[in-house]
């Protein structure tokens, strides 16, 4: 699966805290019930390649950046009704990255 400076994507991230949020998925409790291990589904994009194609940088709405390979089994392509409808959950791609898009 190939991805492409521009491309919307959904990063599965792994938390744990005692009180999940309501966007947490597959909730499991702690062994001494403590606090709960769960699932929450992150809207970022892909601002970089790497020269080799084997990491990719992907930035949150709020401009972080997170430098994760492409083979991560967490990531994966934001599907027709994600884009379509969580769309305000998406960052927008900054200009500098889209003037590198478009000469690719």
């Amino acid at each position: 699966m190939a991805f492409d400076v521009g491309d919307l994507v959904v990063y599965r991230k792994h938390k744990f805290t005692s009180h999940p949020g309501p966007r947490a998925k597959h909730i499991a409790p702690a062994p001494h019930g403590d606090s709960y291990s769960y699932l929450v589904d992150k809207f970022w994009i892909v601002t970089e390649l790497s020269e080799n194609q084997k990491e990719m940088v992907l930035m949150t709405r709020t401009g972080k950046k997170h430098r994760v390979s492409v083979d991560d089994p967490n990531v994966r392509h934001a599907n027709w009704w994600e884009r379509l409808f969580l769309r305000h959950r998406f960052p927008k791609l900054p200009a500098a990255a889209q003037s590198d898009a478009a000469s690719n």
